[in-house]
């Protein structure tokens, strides 16, 4: 038995021939006999909502205090990373991390660091196998959303750069934002042909993330030719500017232009747009428009509707009388009819417009007999010289019956709008 032991055993002893004294349990049943009842008292309905309001102060404060962190920078992504992130990247912001995992191939994925803010997580990544890496990274690494406490942020893209010796990739990877409330990180991916599933967990210090510069209401509503836009907020950060707005446009998606023609100007020059998403909802399409940082200094930002998808009613009747292609002015839009066809499928008129202008109502006309459009074939697009994309299609109506008529009730095209909405700038 060793010293300690001793002393344990000695105190064992002691606290054993203690005993209470003999008028203490009858002295102590009175006592309580004495005491009054209580029935059991509910927990305030106002203690209730001062602990919720605390809650929202310590949600509220903790993403207020997140401040800008100069730390490490990283090396060798200049080239896949914009002006504004290698400007960042100069000043060292960001989280260096510095992880490391092995896939499937045997080829190795460092997480080397990350940027973050009210808008996004960016991460900066290499992949490296001294064997060579195939010329299709998506079969070696397949990036998927990053989880954490409180986050479960999806990918948005990214871009990468392979060596000249091919065994080296440099990439970003672009998130939803992150949880300010998360401590770890992990990042899930798919690898091999056979798309398995694998993961990396790496810490996160939210203290690193940066401060948003600009977040507040823009409410302000745009006309368009079949709708309204209305553009909510504006939330700038030093990484991007993101714009959210709804949208209530009928056939907005008969164009391939979407949101191209809005743009965003700072200090009286365009801020480079990253791009844009539509989701539908129950209650209407939402939209948010992604742009580079705003300036440091900032004097002026405006919001301008430059083009959007408009529509014109015409109700034109073409002639179809000539063997040769034929040109027509649309409303200030070029038509032109190649060939008036009938073939085994029924009359086929092939035709050329801008790549942005699509017929609406078609039909064709022998006399006082229509035949609407039953489909459209053969979607081919060319370049100009002057750059101009001209679209050549060719469209069948269900007939044998030449026509002596085309018939267009309207077109959609993008209109020059140029509306303006400044955005006050505290």
């Amino acid at each position: 038995m060793n010293e300690i032991e001793g002393r344990l055993n000695e105190e064992k002893k002691r606290l054993d021939a203690i005993t209470a004294p003999e008028e203490f349990e009858a002295r102590l049943r009175g006592a309580l006999d004495a005491k009054p009842s209580r029935k059991p008292k509910h927990r305030s309905r106002y203690l209730m909502v001062a602990a919720v309001g605390l809650l929202c102060f310590m949600l509220i404060g903790y993403n207020y205090n997140a401040f800008a962190y100069y730390g490490k920078k990283l090396f060798g992504f200049d080239e896949v990373i914009s002006e504004t992130l290698q400007d960042l990247n100069e000043k060292g912001m960001g989280q260096i991390v510095d992880k490391k995992t092995t896939l499937i191939d045997g080829t190795e994925l460092t997480i080397d660091g990350i940027m973050t803010d009210a808008n996004q997580l960016i991460m900066y990544y290499t992949l490296s196998n001294p064997q060579g890496l195939k010329d299709t990274f998506s079969d070696i690494f397949n990036p998927d959303k990053v989880t954490g406490f409180l986050t479960n942020a999806h990918g948005g893209g990214g871009t990468a750069i392979i060596n000249d010796s091919g065994k080296e990739v440099k990439g970003t990877l672009y998130f939803d934002p992150v949880s300010p409330f998360s401590r770890k990180l992990t990042l899930h991916f798919r690898q091999g042909v056979d798309n398995r599933e694998g993961s990396v967990t790496f810490p996160y210090d939210p203290n690193k993330a940066m401060q948003t510069q600009i977040h507040q209401s823009i409410k302000e509503t745009i006309k368009v030719d079949k709708g309204t836009l209305t553009f909510k907020t504006i939330k700038a950060t030093p990484t991007s500017t993101v714009i959210e707005g709804k949208m209530d446009v009928v056939d907005y998606d008969r164009l391939h232009f979407g949101l191209e023609g809005v743009e965003l100007i700072a200090n009286g020059r365009s801020i480079q747009k990253l791009g844009y998403g539509v989701k539908s909802s129950f209650n209407g399409s939402k939209f948010d428009l992604r742009f580079d940082g705003l300036p440091a200094q900032l004097d002026s930002l405006e919001l301008t509707v430059k083009e959007f998808i408009g529509y014109k009613e015409l109700e034109e009747q073409i002639p179809l009388t000539s063997d040769e292609e034929i040109h027509f002015d649309l409303e200030g839009n070029d038509l032109w009819i190649k060939v008036v066809a009938a073939t085994e499928k029924g009359i086929e008129v092939t035709f050329k417009t801008d790549g942005n202008v699509l017929l609406d109502g078609v039909s064709i006309k022998s006399g006082s007999r229509s035949t609407p459009l039953k489909t459209t074939i053969g979607h081919k697009l060319e370049k100009q010289g002057d750059g101009r994309i001209i679209s050549e299609r060719t469209m069948i109506f269900e007939t044998k019956t030449m026509p002596d008529h085309l018939l267009v009730e309207g077109i959609y095209y993008v209109k020059q709008y140029n509306e303006q909405i400044e955005i006050p700038v505290h």
